[in-house]
């Protein structure tokens, strides 16, 4: 404003009035520009590469999800099978104690009727010797 100390009020007005006019052409040619048929082919093209973009990220996004789904199912078999054959470990375990027991159950039953014959066989020789004794 240095150069127009000694203007009068019809020059600033003058110069508003041109600087407010050049505004508008410029606007003016800037909406022309956006309108013009390049701009709008090239929007487009924009649009279309954005697209084209989101649907390959939408196909790894569902690609990952699929693999990740096909890991959880197959770890969760592998963990079923493994349950399952801890169970059927578990179970013959307990058959083979069960198997054991009965086992050292006849055992002991066979070895107490031992001991009972052997008493027996003592507490009649033991008779036989009091009545031949008589």
């Amino acid at each position: 404003m240095n150069s127009s100390k000694n203007t009068s009020f019809a020059d600033r007005l003058s110069a508003a009035a041109d600087a407010k006019k050049a505004q508008l052409e410029r606007a003016a040619r800037a909406r022309s520009s956006a309108e013009s048929p390049a701009a709008v082919e090239q929007r487009t093209a924009r649009e279309a590469v954005r697209v084209a973009r989101d649907a390959r990220i939408a196909e790894r996004k569902a690609t990952r999800l699929a693999i990740q789904a096909r890991q959880a199912a197959d770890l969760a078999a592998a963990q079923a099978a493994e349950a399952a054959a801890c169970k059927a470990a578990l179970k013959a375990e307990q058959e083979a104690r069960a198997a054991e027991f009965a086992e050292q159950t006849a055992r002991e039953a066979a070895v107490e009727a031992e001991r009972q014959a052997a008493r027996d066989a003592r507490y009649a020789a033991r008779k036989a010797r009091k009545r031949k004794g008589r």
